[in-house]
């Protein structure tokens, strides 16, 4: 089996290409709890196939480590952008992906024949309880500054859908949150019937947000691109940050806008 591994800001994955191989024998749930093990497989935090669409220029279909398979992912849209270009399967600058959150349109910025930047237009975030979804309360409400008791921890919690649902809880310090501790267990409380991506987001300034993440089926990465934009539309909800806002994560930044005009989330 012919693999590509790739990371966008440490947020590392396995690529398989079912344009240019005849992947239909392989379960690929399966194949990613063994692939994406650290110790005994390739070690990554999802597996990533390019699968032809009747809708979009490609499909992307990704897979946790869990072998669960999330709606959406920002960092691995990159790669997927990247990888197509500079195989040669698709040949424009804009192109469109088919996810399970609908149809995403990264722009490539070219250096030559390589990417060397990615910019996606993430769609518009979903703010409703029940668009999250998140149980309890009024489905038709906003959930800012929600308090919350899940097991010993009292929060206070903003929830966003980017397609994928995303829980922001801001901190005085990242570096001294338990991310593990906390992370786990508002991942899989009673409120998420889906589970919930968890972001602990400690505002620098009007313009700049640092961020750890615990991901949904993955455990703590070094990047998450839905959760930096789900952060951001938080952090202007709660009155924080400005629309226009880099987040730094332990892998590198990524450069995250709330349009007015459209309501659309850029991530670059």
């Amino acid at each position: 089996m012919k693999f590509t591994k790739m990371h966008g800001l440490g947020n590392d994955f396995i690529i398989l290409d079912a344009i240019e191989n005849d992947l239909s024998a392989i379960n690929f749930t399966e194949l990613a709890l063994t692939a994406c093990n650290r110790k005994f497989g390739i070690g990554a935090d999802g597996l990533i196939v390019v699968q032809p669409s009747e809708v979009a220029d490609a499909r992307m279909q990704i897979f946790n480590a869990d072998g669960s398979e999330p709606e959406m992912c920002g960092n691995g849209i990159r790669c997927f952008a990247k990888y197509v270009y500079e195989k040669g399967e698709i040949t424009k600058d804009v192109i469109s992906v088919e996810t399970r959150a609908g149809i995403m349109i990264p722009a490539l910025i070219l250096e030559g024949n390589l990417v060397k930047l990615v910019e996606v237009d993430m769609g518009e975030p979903r703010l409703l309880r029940k668009e999250i979804p998140m149980t309890g309360g009024d489905p038709d409400e906003r959930v800012i500054n929600h308090k919350s008791q899940i097991t010993n921890h009292k929060l206070q919690m903003t929830c966003v859908s980017m397609g994928n649902p995303h829980c922001v809880i801001f901190v005085e310090d990242v570096h001294r949150t338990d991310v593990s501790g906390i992370g786990s267990q508002v991942e899989t409380a009673d409120l998420f019937p889906e589970k919930t991506n968890v972001e602990f987001i400690q505002v620098v300034d009007s313009g700049q947000l640092m961020m750890r993440v615990w991901e949904r089926g993955v455990g703590e990465t070094l990047a998450c691109g839905t959760g930096a934009c789900a952060a951001v539309v938080a952090s202007v909800l709660t009155e924080k940050t400005d629309r226009e806002v880099v987040v730094r994560l332990a892998g590198g930044d990524l450069k995250i806008e709330w349009q007015k005009e459209d309501n659309h989330v850029t991530m670059t």
